[in-house]
């Protein structure tokens, strides 16, 4: 099968071959040593501030979000949560669940946050700001500097869910003043799923210190603990950690961070160009590099994932809820070529002559 979709993506050969390796003990020091190189190359990609550190946690990037929901906020704060797709309303979601205040900026699909729209907030007395930096249901990717421009002069504490954003669109966690950062395993870094990454600026580490969780598995105070030694609090994805390094020295080798970017964006130039001779529209106001939502003009997307699917070998990534029959996406992270777009746009062309486009 070839994989379009946004997670998990297609592996490259190295990490494959760690994945079908025996999974080693992994209280040892070799082990430790391997996590902290993991924790250094994650620090350096996100561009953190100095005395930043990283929690793994083996849990969906879902997991991760509620983490930082529990152990960075309270009932005494007020939090916005923009709110333009699934993943924004997840943040929500987890905001209802434990009791944190919170009004919610809400956008329809596919529309641009602007300046104009975010100031409408300002000097509302708002403590925190929870984001997906690139809202992955409709291919949107919000402004981290504004975002953080906002969030500097309301002195807000600053959460970004970067899962499809990170290292495939700019993002410099130091310079926009991101105080949390999230992402996963089985995005751009391409592993299986199952781990996500928790990036701490110096101001969210004080917090989560302090913090008064009850929870065991999700207090962060613990994890940052047992990092310290290149440990985890209990049993990691031992297997997945290992292809995490292999694919992160893998970026680190090919040119770090800004070349991984360079070449997403690249990927999803090519084929927003090779599209456009179809009968699509694109979606999003302002496009993410890791993925395209588009819109059938003639068809039902639903239809469309199945019938590449069952016919064509290529998977595209569906979407839900009420965009299930209007819109599906096309990843352009992993282990993906120009001649994969072609493929794909091969097969629409066919699916166009078979009278089902």
């Amino acid at each position: 099968m070839l994989n379009f979709t946004v997670g998990p993506v297609m592996c490259s050969d190295e990490v494959c071959a760690v994945g079908g390796e025996q999974v080693p003990y992994f209280r040892t020091p070799e082990f430790s040593e391997l996590m902290l190189e993991n924790e250094k190359l994650m620090l350096k990609f996100s561009k953190a501030p100095a005395g930043s550190r990283v929690a793994f946690m083996t849990n969906s990037s879902t997991g991760s979000m509620e983490a930082t929901v529990m152990n960075c906020f309270t009932a005494a704060d007020k939090v916005l949560v923009i709110n333009g797709g699934s993943f924004g309303q997840r943040f929500v979601e987890l905001c209802e669940i434990h009791d944190v205040p919170h009004d919610v900026l809400k956008l329809n699909h596919g529309q641009k946050l602007t300046k104009e729209k975010l100031y409408e907030y300002d000097n509302k007395g708002y403590t925190g700001l929870l984001v997906n930096i690139d809202e992955t249901s409709t291919g949107v990717l919000y402004d981290a500097e504004m975002l953080g421009e906002f969030c500097k002069k309301n002195n807000m504490f600053f959460v970004c869910d970067c899962v499809s954003a990170f290292l495939a669109d700019p993002f410099d966690m130091a310079h926009c003043g991101a105080d949390v950062m999230i992402t996963g395993s089985q995005k751009v870094l391409a592993c299986p799923p199952g781990v996500s990454m928790i990036v701490l600026a110096p101001r969210a580490v004080e917090r989560v210190e302090k913090a008064n969780v009850k929870s065991m598995y999700f207090d962060l105070a613990d994890v940052l603990k047992n990092m310290e030694r290149g440990q985890t609090p209990f049993t990691p994805a031992v297997g997945i950690l290992r292809q995490i390094n292999t694919r992160l020295k893998e970026i680190e080798n090919a040119g770090g961070a800004d070349a991984e970017i360079a070449r997403v964006a690249a990927q999803a130039q090519d084929f927003r160009d090779k599209i456009k001779e179809l009968p699509f529209e694109f979606v999003s106001e302002s496009p993410a590099n890791g993925v395209t939502p588009v819109h059938p003009l003639n068809a039902d997307a639903y239809e469309i994932f199945m019938e590449l699917k069952d016919h064509y070998g290529i998977w595209i990534c569906p979407n839900g809820g009420d965009m299930k029959s209007t819109i599906f996406r096309v990843g352009h992270i992993g282990h993906l070529t120009h001649d994969d777009n072609t493929t794909l746009i091969n097969a629409l062309k066919d699916l166009q002559s078979k009278g089902k486009l």
